[in-house]
C-alpha cells in the first residue's frame, strides 16, 4: 500500500402495524401453485459454509462485473432504514433467506429479520469486495467498538463498551484521531484473514480493489457516504454518512435502528458472517445467471426468500428495458405468502407499509397481467392499489 494514496485519501476530509403482508384483503394473491414454489424432499438450508465451498458458491453463482451509473457507492443514502426494521419486525417478516443489494444497509435488514442465510447481489465487482472487507472486519472485532475502530483505523476510546448507545459511541470516536499508521497494518491483516486463513482465491485486480475500498474508509472517516466524503453530517450537506445511517437512522417511535443500534443486532449479522451465510454475489438483477443460480441453490437446499431488498435499481431497471427480466428472475426465486419486496423509495412518494413492503407473489402475479410498466408503478406495490 503506497503512502502517497492513503495520504492523498486523507484530505478528503407512526410506526404501522401489519398483519402478515399488510395486503388489503382483496389484494390477496390468487391460490394454488406459484412461482418460486419449493418441492418436497428438498434438504435444509446449512448451518455453515466451509471457506472452500463459500468461495465455490461466490464464485459459481456470480457474473462478470458491470457497470451501474455511481461507481464507488461505499454507503447507502437512505435514512429510511430505522422505519423499515421496526416495520419488519412489526409485521413478522422473519426467518427465510435474505437477498440485497449495496454495501452496509444490508447488515441492518438482515439484523431485523434474522435469516438463516443471506445473499447480496451487486453488477459491481467493487461491491462484493467491499462485503469481503466487511467480513473480515466482522470477524476480527469483539464488539461495535473494535469494528468502528477497525474500519476506519480510530483507536478505540477508554470507557466504550456495549452498553453505550450508538450515538454516544459515534460521539466517543469523533474526539479520536485517525491513525494511519495503524491502518496499513490493520489492511494487510484484512488482506491475510481473507486470502491466507479464509483462502479466497482473490486475483490480483480484487486485491487492489480491496486496497482501494479500505483506503476510502480511512480516508474519508466516519463522513464517508455514497460517493466519497459528506459536508455537513448527520445529513446535511452532500448525503448522509456512515455514521448517520448506523447511529441517527429513526423508526416512528424516535428510536434509532441500525445494524450497529444494539450490540445484539452487531452479534448477529456477525454470527452469520463467522459461518460464512452472508454471500456476496456479483450479478445483475435482469442478468442471465445469478439470480435463478441463488434460485436453483435455494431449492436444492430448502430455502424461502423471506425478504428482497431492492433499493431504487429497479428504476435503472425499467430505464434500460431490463425490468421485465429481473420480474423474471425472481419469479425463479423460491417465495411464499410472506415474501416481501423492501423498497424504501416508496417512502419517498407518500407510500406507507404495503408500499414498502411488497408482497412478492401479488406483484408478480400483477407483472404477470401486465399492470407494471413503470417504476412508479412497483413503487406503489402494483396489485395493492
Amino acid at each position: 500500500m503506497k503512502n502517497s494514496r492513503w495520504s492523498g485519501a486523507m484530505r478528503v476530509a407512526a410506526l404501522v402495524l401489519v398483519l402478515g403482508l399488510g395486503e388489503p384483503l382483496a389484494a390477496q394473491p390468487p391460490k394454488g401453485p406459484m412461482p418460486g414454489a419449493v418441492g418436497a424432499g428438498a434438504m435444509a438450508l446449512p448451518a455453515r459454509l466451509s471457506d472452500a465451498d463459500f468461495w465455490k458458491l461466490t464464485s459459481d453463482i456470480s457474473e462478470p462485473g458491470g457497470y451501474f451509473r455511481i461507481t464507488d457507492n461505499y454507503t447507502s443514502n437512505e435514512r429510511e432504514i430505522g422505519q423499515l426494521m421496526t416495520m419488519l419486525r412489526e409485521g413478522g417478516i422473519g426467518g427465510g433467506v435474505y437477498l440485497g443489494v449495496g454495501p452496509e444497509q444490508n447488515f441492518s435488514y438482515i439484523a431485523a429479520i434474522r435469516p438463516a442465510m443471506a445473499f447480496i447481489v451487486d453488477i459491481r465487482r467493487q461491491a462484493a469486495i467491499q462485503h469481503l472487507m466487511f467480513k473480515a472486519i466482522f470477524e476480527l472485532s469483539k464488539d461495535r467498538a473494535d469494528f468502528i475502530s477497525l474500519l476506519f483505523s480510530k483507536p478505540r476510546p477508554a470507557g466504550v463498551d456495549g452498553s453505550m448507545s450508538i450515538q454516544l459511541m459515534w460521539d466517543a470516536f469523533s474526539r479520536v484521531d485517525t491513525d494511519v499508521a495503524a491502518s496499513l497494518r490493520t489492511y494487510e491483516r484484512l488482506r491475510k484473514h481473507l486470502v491466507d486463513t479464509h483462502k479466497f482465491g482473490l486475483n490480483a485486480e480484487e486485491i487492489l480493489l480491496l486496497e482501494s475500498v479500505y483506503e476510502a474508509f480511512v480516508g474519508f472517516g466516519p463522513a464517508i457516504s455514497t460517493r466519497g466524503g459528506a459536508m455537513g453530517g448527520r445529513g446535511g450537506g452532500s448525503g448522509s454518512t456512515f455514521a448517520d445511517l448506523t447511529g441517527w437512522s429513526y423508526d416512528a417511535s424516535g428510536t434509532p435502528q441500525s445494524f450497529m443500534s444494539t450490540e445484539d443486532n452487531f452479534r448477529y449479522v456477525k454470527s452469520l458472517h463467522e459461518k460464512n451465510l452472508i454471500v456476496p454475489v456479483t450479478g445483475d438483477f435482469g442478468g442471465p445467471k445469478a439470480l435463478r443460480a441463488i434460485g436453483e441453490y435455494l431449492k436444492k437446499q430448502g430455502g424461502v426468500v423471506r425478504a428482497y431488498y431492492v433499493s431504487n435499481v429497479e428504476q435503472y431497471l425499467f430505464q434500460d428495458g431490463k425490468a421485465r427480466a429481473f420480474y423474471d428472475n425472481v419469479a425463479t426465486l423460491p417465495l411464499d405468502d410472506k415474501s416481501v419486496f423492501i423498497r424504501p423509495y416508496s417512502f419517498r412518494r407518500g407510500g406507507g407499509t404495503i408500499q414498502s413492503l411488497c408482497g412478492i407473489r401479488g406483484f408478480l402475479a400483477a407483472v404477470a397481467a401486465d399492470r407494471v410498466y413503470t417504476n412508479n408503478d412497483a413503487l406503489a406495490c402494483a396489485y395493492a392499489r
